[in-house]
């Protein structure tokens, strides 16, 4: 991720609107209970990575990482192909 400006701070520490992130193991979002990454999460996620696709897409393959370790513990497990569109394929889709 490129570094946020002195004068500007991380989405997420702005307003409790930005706290959609991912509740451990299930991977629901904290504030609408959607599968994380949410359409809330992505749109934050692109707002606050800008032009990066390259570092929002490492970021995000960190995140389907670990949510393949805490998703594979829960029946029924996951399907591979959904995590990789939940989670990585939408980072390569332009902006609607």
């Amino acid at each position: 991720m490129t570094a946020p400006k002195p004068d500007q701070q991380p989405l997420r520490s702005l307003h409790p609107v930005h706290q959609h992130l991912p509740r451990r193991p299930s991977w629901l979002c904290r504030v609408c209970a959607a599968t994380w990454p949410c359409a809330c999460a992505r749109m934050l996620l692109r707002v606050e990575y800008g032009t990066d696709r390259v570092a929002l897409s490492i970021y995000m393959a960190s995140q389907l990482f670990d949510a393949t370790a805490d998703l594979l513990r829960l029946e029924p497990a996951p399907d591979p192909r959904e995590l990789f569109d939940r989670f990585l394929a939408w980072t390569a889709q332009p902006c609607p």
